[in-house]
Order: structure tokens, then sequence, then C-alpha cells
């Protein structure tokens, strides 16, 4: 095997710490679907209906599905120069069925504690093992190829909303999982639903353009060009979100609305449609993203420090964040007076529509949660750094 004599020589801790902060945030929105009183009622996005800090609690999760995506396409990026052609697409393959397998059988499980799966839920992980087959598909082709077809999905897809669906319910069905897809539930028998809430492509687009910005860090590559390169692309993609926003003619399926109220309309402008990612919603947060990674690669303090130890193992802390949580929920089930009657309910088992509580609650647990996970992390994050057993590449 030969090793790129560009592969960077360790880790690049603002990617850690971007992906830590996005990881923290995260576990918010988890911990309001699962808690929140108004969570299976409401809708905190509506600027008719919601409070400033209950849109913003949903809002800034926002934020955490498509720069984790983004970076995992980086990650991929990095982790292919350790690699020959074969080899990092051969793992890019099966890593995404892995993933697939893993949102199917340990995620949903997670998500809905119902041991029978009659409701298997495809969100990130989902479009993350597919994204990474079909990386694995196109890298061999070139990385020019990459980007222009990421770019072409994360520009175009939302071309769709323009259309009418097909009428065949065949073509219509595909066109939801690989596009278009919200909340689309389709029937496997009597018992079995199978609930596709992230489309495939849109996201796919997403970590093409994280892959091809990893060029970027290679060995060599200069740190002042590299900065450069991150703050251009940055602030023309949070441009080009305001000018698409403002102009309110393509790139969301859901144009921001004007109320007789400021407030009410800057809510609007940011309510951004995230199922699937339109344009606007890629270009919002993408664009953070890069310029959160150009002014932080040379940060370092103990916010930092803590952060890049989610950061640094993600899947662990993704997967144990969910059991974690639901095992919380069904003592606060019983606790505040549920019988076993009420536990079966879809989705989420142990979560019946009345159960909840304030939002200040939802927040206490979330911090309690993200506080008891750091030091699994941390042992995990010095486990894989010690250790080299072929499976530890795949968490």
């Amino acid at each position: 095997m030969t090793i790129d004599s560009s592969l960077p020589s360790k880790r690049i801790l603002s990617i850690d710490i971007l992906r830590g902060i996005v990881m923290i945030i995260m576990a918010l929105d988890h911990t309001r679907d699962f808690f929140h009183i108004e969570a299976m009622t409401a809708n905190p996005l509506d600027p008719q209906t919601t409070t400033g800090i209950l849109f913003f609690t949903r809002w800034i999760t926002h934020f955490c599905a498509p720069i984790f995506v983004f970076l995992s396409g980086l990650s991929a990026y990095l982790s292919s120069q350790h690699k020959t052609p074969a080899e990092a697409n051969a793992f890019l393959l099966k890593r995404g069925i892995w993933l697939i397998i893993v949102e199917i059988v340990i995620i949903s499980l997670g998500l809905t504690f119902n041991p029978f799966y009659n409701f298997i839920i495809l969100q990130v992980i989902w479009v993350i093992g597919w994204s990474m087959i079909l990386l694995g598909l196109i890298s061999r082709i070139s990385y020019k190829a990459v980007l222009i077809i990421g770019l072409i999905l994360v520009f175009g897809h939302n071309i769709f909303n323009l259309f009418p669906p097909p009428e065949s319910e065949g073509l219509a069905l595909l066109l939801k999982v690989f596009f278009t897809a919200f909340g689309t539930v389709v029937p496997l028998d009597n018992n079995h639903l199978l609930g596709v809430f992230y489309a495939i492509l849109p996201w796919t687009g997403i970590m093409f353009i994280g892959y091809s910005i990893g060029a970027w860090y290679k060995r060599g590559y200069s740190e002042e060009t590299r900065k450069q390169n991150l703050m251009i692309t940055g602030s023309l993609t949070i441009f080009l979100f305001l000018f698409l926003r403002f102009i309110n003619l393509y790139g969301d399926p859901a144009p921001r609305k004007e109320y007789h109220d400021f407030f009410k309309n800057l809510m609007s402008f940011f309510n951004v449609s995230k199922y699937p990612p339109s344009l606007q919603y890629t270009a919002m947060t993408i664009g953070i993203a890069m310029l959160f990674l150009a002014f932080t690669e040379k940060v370092s303090n103990l916010f930092t420090r803590i952060t890049a130890v989610y950061g640094a193992v993600p899947f662990f802390y993704y997967v144990i964040h969910f059991y974690l949580l639901h095992t919380i929920l069904v003592i606060a089930f019983y606790a505040t007076g549920f019988i076993n009657a009420q536990i079966v309910q879809v989705p989420f088992w142990f979560r019946p529509t009345a159960f909840g509580f304030s939002l200040t609650m939802v927040y206490l647990i979330w911090i309690a949660v993200v506080a008891a996970l750091y030091l699994p992390c941390k042992w995990f994050k010095k486990y894989k750094e010690t250790h080299k057993q072929w499976w530890l590449r795949y968490v």
C-alpha cells in the first residue's frame, strides 16, 4: 500500500471542534422531541404560533445534519489519503452499507424502543450511508466528477419543486426517496411501516461538496490560502442564501411569508426547508460552517478541547445519546403517572402526545445528557488512538 505524501500528519482540530459543537446541539433537538410538551402537537418554526426561544431551539439545530454530512465528506477525502484509490473506494462502499444497516437495526431501535420494528425510521445515517456508496463509485471516475455532480445536486434539486409529481405511484415514490422525501411513510406489510424522512440525493450533494473541500487540507497546502478559500467561499455562500431568500423565487419549496410584524418576518426569513435540504437551507448552514473552519484552525482553549472530544467520536456519541435519552424517557414516563397500557405509541414508545415538560426542563435534560457522555466519549477517543482493530474504522 502506498500513502500519498500529501497526507495530513495529525487530526485537524477545527474539524473535530465544529463536529463536536454540531453533535452537542443535535442532542438538543432530540431532547426536545422526547421531552417537550408541545413536540408532538405544534410546529416550533411556525411564526404565527411559536415563541422566539422555541423557534431558536429548533432553528439552531438546522445546522447539525448538513454540517455533519459536509464534514463526513471532508473526512472521507482525508481518510482516502491513507489508502490507494481502490482501497479508499472499497472502504466507502463497505462503510456505506454498514451505516444503512446501523440506521435500520440500531438507530431505529434507539429512537423508537420498539423491539418489533413496527416503524423503521430512515434519517441522517441512512443518507450518509447511501452518499458514501455513491461517493465510492463516483470518486473512481475523478475528483472533478465528484465536485461537478455535488454542485448539480445542491443547486439543481429544487427544480423538482416547480413541477407536479409523476402520476405513476412507483415513479412518485422513487422521486420522494431520492429527491423530495418529507415524512414519506411506506407500508411494508400490515404491521410494519418505513418512514423515509431524508431524501438521498440532496444530502449526497452536500457530502460531495465536503469531499471536494477536502483538497484544501492536503499536507503542503498553504494554511493562509486555505483560510482565504474558506472565507471567500463561505461568504459567497451566505450571500447566495440572503439573495435567494430576498428574491423569494427559487431554492426553497416553502417561500418566506410576509407578516405585519418585524419579528415574525425575521423568523419567516430564516425558516428554510430542511426536508429535503433546500438550496437556501444548504447555503445558510454550509456557508457558516466554512467560515467557522476558516477562523478556528489555530484556536485552542478549554471549550474547544472539550468539544473536540465529542467531535472525534461522533458515531459513538450519536448512537449512545439516543439510548440514554430514551432510557431517561422511560423513567420519566413512569414517574409522571403513565401506565403500561400507554407504552405503545407511534413513532416513539413511551412518548404519549400528552406527555412532556417545559422548555426549561428540556434544556436541563439536554445539558445533563451531554455532560454524562463526556467521559465515555473521552475514553473511546483514547481507545481508538491506542488500538488498531479493523472494526474501529467503522465506528
